[in-house]
């Protein structure tokens, strides 16, 4: 079974929002379309950075435009690759199904091969995340390093996640001043991309069961991996996932951020960027200015 629209006006009308908001990316951006195995992935490519590329990865129906906010500060001095997950609505166009970890990591994998540079690094939120790890845990030849923020694959997200989503996308199509008042973050970006996620849910998504973690996963990652958690996760115990993936491998390490839930990125956009930033810094240390 392969993602789809519920019907063609439903897809004509998912697309004019999409482009509406691709008009709003700030920088410069080639479109490409990468062959994979699943289908030709979108990824929308920006800066022209000498180091190791950043590729975002976003979470469930994001599409890639969901880092617009984000785009202009890390494409200053790095590539920055945005990808349409495949399964999902946006412009990857699915031609086979994913229907486990592996084949999510063979995806990705495809992606990054299509794109042509030795390493990345996968910078991914929620669902993006689990891409990410899957691949990670199989092989990291093209990793540099990992940044999970709220990653998936580690406890069941249940009728609970589910009524928060919800809530929270309804949420986003209130005035701004009202936004401003109840949630933290630019309530322009919520205003901006709720139309999309609405429009959206007339998408049938084909993707495989929640997958949780091992122990031998975990320990078999051979990158660096930076987790950052929300304090009010509703999924899982981010204490209790940190103790957990710090004493497994030296390689993994994590933070927890007060006071945030699983929309971390946007109730705490400055933080985002920093984190990202900051940790993919090191590698052009040694790159000429």
């Amino acid at each position: 079974m392969l993602g789809k629209f519920k019907d063609q006006k439903a897809q004509e009308n998912y697309f004019a929002t999409y482009d509406a908001i691709v008009r709003k990316w700030p920088v410069p951006a080639e479109e490409l379309d990468v062959e994979t195995q699943f289908g030709p992935t979108r990824v929308r490519r920006s800066g022209t950075g000498q180091g190791t590329p950043i590729v975002l990865l976003h979470g469930v129906m994001g599409t890639s435009l969901s880092w617009y906010s984000c785009v202009a500060e890390l494409a200053e001095r790095h590539t920055v690759y945005a990808v349409d997950t495949i399964g999902e609505p946006g412009r990857s166009v699915q031609t086979r199904p994913v229907q486990s970890g592996q084949d999510q990591a063979d995806w990705l994998a495809d992606v990054l091969a299509g794109l042509g540079h030795e390493k990345y690094h996968l910078v991914g939120i929620s669902r993006g995340a689990i891409f990410a790890l899957d691949l990670a845990t199989r092989s990291g030849d093209r990793i540099a390093s990992v940044i999970a923020f709220e990653p998936g694959g580690f406890g069941t997200a249940g009728l609970r996640f589910v009524l928060w989503s919800f809530g929270q996308m309804f949420r986003w199509l209130l005035p701004a001043p009202i936004l401003r008042r109840i949630m933290p973050g630019d309530p322009h970006v919520r205003r901006t991309l709720a139309p999309l996620l609405i429009r959206g849910l007339k998408y049938k998504p084909h993707v495989p069961p929640q997958h949780e973690f091992t122990d031998d996963e975990l320990r078999a990652i051979d990158v660096p991996v930076h987790f950052v958690f929300a304090e009010r996760n509703n999924v899982y115990d981010a204490r209790e996932v940190t103790a957990r993936v710090e004493a497994l491998n030296p390689l993994l390490h994590a933070e927890i951020v007060p006071k945030t839930t699983h929309a971390l990125p946007l109730e705490e956009p400055d933080l985002t960027i920093s984190r990202i930033l900051t940790l993919v810094e090191d590698d052009r240390a040694d790159l000429p200015e």
